[in-house]
């Protein structure tokens, strides 16, 4: 089956007649199969998936804006408001094989403000020939429409990024999915047989009984129906305490989160947030003071370092002078006894004269080197010497100890700073009460609501348990009073087939779940960019919820899954349960990306896209599928149709503009 063109007229956002182009260019060498349709929100987007689902279910139909309208107060919702036409319309094209050729039906859908009888018109017409009107088709077109695209597994064909994300978020499938599921899988024909056998039965009770066990067997009948009732009303009230208790989760979140962020959460940690204030202020007087021991000691000396320094210098060169002096003057008295000596050994006068040429030339060099003039103006000895220096040393350590004490001190005071930063967002004691107030009552809403869903539960099971007593009381009765046998053996029979009946359920069940298992576990492994994140992925017979196990066949928490993953896994589910039934059915999707980060998003892009189906339609925005994402499809080569949805918020109309979309 495939979408071969949609025709809108004077329906929601869509003023006068619009034509789409839905019909994908598919074929086993070359696959197209993408219709990309682009519009911003609110541009209608989701009013095309409505328009797709009304033309096919009519008043079965799921519409997103229906609610509780009635079918009627729907279809005069659905009139675009500008319009001054009595007719609105919706067309629908498509294409499927009976008998093994190509046919092609056009259903068309009218109505006005004017309903007759609350109903639009239906018209179903042969592709060749639209003036022909197939009016057993139309007499019978629910039932029609049932076999090629069943109402109960649409959804899982025909869904919006948004119900994705619902799946991926919700532990166990809700109700309708499990239902949608059974029907994909072909699970539900084998429990209607055990139902038409038990139907069977009862009849041939009746049949042969007497009037007194005819009485008997009418009355446990009746009682059994009232049972059986009940329960039906039971579990109606069970899903709907299920579903308030995921709404009033849902609220109770909202409720913590404004409980947080408006400071509820501050305001109940004030006193603690407080205590750690003093105790910061504490230690900032604690570093104030050590600065202060500091300031007491040789750190002002830091002011006129450069001046000690230069005094140190002075004094050092002053020292060395002093010392050459002591020496020049123990080289003189030296000198003037070697030359004595020297005339006592009456050398010659030559040498003589040498000698005492080369020590007054020493004397000279050793004057004109060190012994420079040079005011002295210190006058230090070694002892003040050596006590400046302490002086220098000890004002390094004290300035690099006043650093640290300046650094920690700067650091409890940005930490203050943030303590009191947080003690002004926190809540009044009166908006703290208020919140909390309101916290504590949605919690308690969730904590009710849970234990009337628990007692609705044990009062489902003790019927659940009374039922099959009074049928095995039945089953009693039937061999107690039943003489004919060839109708006992029927009933006996019916027992022995339910019996096989439920095993074969079972096994039906584990071999269907068991191949959906190995195609979620591909699909998701395929889309998943951690490919040894999760080998295999397990299916719940009775729940149908899901479990994923690592290499080593150890469960994987799904908690461990990031947003993006766990819709990669619905998604995945989807899939698998597409290409396990084998029917080859469009898939249309409203909102395909939502909150996919980039890496996942490219997966769904290149891998899922253009193979989920021969024909897939995809309702987008420009953020979505952006600029690099279509470039991508292109290079691929799937994308068969593009067109925009152009919404002009001034009309609040939208047109479709063919072979276009953002970029």
């Amino acid at each position: 089956m495939k979408f071969i063109e949609l025709v809108l007229q004077n329906f929601g956002p869509y003023y006068g007649r619009q034509v789409i182009n839905l019909n994908p260019n598919f074929d086993e060498e070359n696959s197209h199969p993408i219709i990309l349709l682009g519009g911003m929100n609110g541009g209608g987007k989701t009013t095309l998936m409505d328009a797709i689902r009304l033309a096919l279910y009519g008043h079965r139909a799921e519409c997103s804006t229906r609610g509780n309208l009635s079918y009627g107060d729907f279809l005069v919702q659905c009139i675009n408001s500008h319009t001054q036409a009595d007719d609105t319309r919706v067309e629908l094209v498509f294409e499927h094989l009976e008998n093994d050729k190509p046919i092609k039906y056009r259903i068309v859908r009218t109505w006005d403000r004017n309903l007759k009888e609350g109903k639009d018109t239906l018209g179903i017409f042969n592709i060749k020939d639209d003036t022909w009107k197939l009016e057993d088709l139309v007499n019978t077109w629910d039932d029609y429409i049932e076999n090629l695209l069943p109402l109960g597994i649409s959804s899982l064909f025909l869904f919006d990024g948004e119900q994705v994300k619902e799946l991926a978020e919700q532990e166990v499938p809700p109700e309708t999915v499990i239902d949608a599921i059974r029907a994909l899988l072909g699970l539900e024909l084998a429990e209607r047989l055990a139902l038409d056998i038990e139907i069977l039965a009862n009849r041939k009770r009746k049949e042969i009984a007497d009037s007194q066990d005819l009485n008997n067997l009418e009355e446990l009948e009746e009682k059994l129906t009232e049972l059986q009732a009940e329960y039906r009303t039971v579990k109606e009230l069970a899903d709907s305490e299920l579903e308030l208790i995921q709404k009033l989760e849902k609220e109770q979140k909202e409720a913590f989160d404004k409980f947080v962020s408006e400071g509820g959460k501050i305001a109940a940690e004030r006193n603690q947030l407080e205590k750690q204030l003093h105790q910061k202020v504490a230690e900032v007087e604690e570093a104030r003071l050590g600065m202060c021991e500091l300031a007491a000691s040789v750190l002002p000396l830091g002011l006129i370092e450069s001046l000690l320094i230069q005094g140190q210098t002075q004094a050092e060169k002053e020292f060395r002078i002093q010392q050459a002096q002591i020496a020049r003057d123990i080289l003189f008295e030296r000198d003037r006894r070697l030359l004595e000596w020297m005339q006592k050994l009456k050398m010659e006068t030559t040498q003589v004269d040498q000698i005492k040429d080369f020590l007054e030339a020493d004397v000279a060099t050793l004057n004109a080197n060190l012994l420079q003039p040079e005011k002295m103006w210190m006058l230090a000895d070694a002892e003040t010497l050596s006590e400046l220096g302490n002086v220098l040393y000890y004002l390094q350590n004290s300035r690099n100890l006043a650093k640290q004490q300046l650094k920690i001190l700067k650091n409890k005071e940005d930490e203050i700073v943030a303590l009191e930063r947080q003690l002004q967002t926190a809540a009044s004691p009166e908006e703290y009460n208020t919140l909390l107030g309101a916290l504590e009552k949605a919690q308690n809403q969730v904590i009710e609501t849970k234990a009337n869903y628990e007692n609705t539960k044990r009062h489902l099971s003790e019927l659940d348990t009374e039922i099959e007593e009074l049928k095995k009381e039945l089953r009693t009765f039937t061999t107690q009073t039943i003489d004919r046998k060839s109708t006992e053996h029927i009933i006996n029979a019916s027992a022995k087939v339910q019996e096989t009946l439920k095993l074969f359920r079972e096994k039906l069940t584990l071999k269907k779940l068991n191949k959906l298992e190995v195609k979620v576990t591909e699909c998701f492994r395929y889309l998943l960019h951690k490919s040894d994140l999760v080998h295999r992925v397990a299916i719940d017979t009775n729940t149908f919820s899901l479990s994923l196990y690592n290499l080593q066949g150890k469960i994987v928490p799904k908690h461990r899954l990031s947003a993006g993953e766990k819709q990669l896994l619905a998604i995945a589910f989807l899939w698998g349960l597409a290409r396990i039934t084998g029917r080859r059915l469009p898939i249309a999707i409203d909102t395909p990306l939502g909150r996919l980060d980039s890496s996942h998003r490219g997966n769904l892009i290149e891998r899922y896209f253009p193979s989920a189906s021969h024909q897939v339609i995809l309702l987008s925005t420009d953020t979505e599928i952006g600029k690099k994402e279509v470039e991508t499809l292109r290079d691929l080569g799937a994308i068969a149709q593009n067109h925009l949805l152009q919404y002009d918020s001034a009309k609040r109309q939208t047109t479709v503009i063919e072979h276009k979309y953002f970029w």
